[in-house]
């Protein structure tokens, strides 16, 4: 799982998000709002911090999910990364 929070953290910083970042709590917080979830494809809002707002578009399988576009909204600005490239 470290590399996987890595990857997450990793992509995210490439994206120029100025904020220290935690893959894990990304990761939690994914499922988290895609508990319950139905198969499909979503588009999900987090407020994962006081005022980060978190956007996910993500694709949930039955025992799996893949995480596409994550846009990262924060008063520094607006941050996107694509974890299908």
């Amino acid at each position: 799982m470290e590399e996987l929070y890595a990857a997450i953290e990793k992509k995210i910083k490439e994206s120029g998000y100025p904020r220290e970042i935690s893959g894990a709590d990304v990761y939690d917080d994914i499922c988290d709002q895609i508990e319950g979830k139905e198969n499909g494809s979503y588009i999900l809002l987090s407020k994962f911090e006081e005022d980060v707002i978190f956007e996910y578009h993500i694709t949930v399988m039955e025992d799996d999910f893949n995480l596409g576009v994550l846009t990262m909204r924060t008063p520094e600005g607006v941050f996107e990364t694509d974890f299908d490239k």
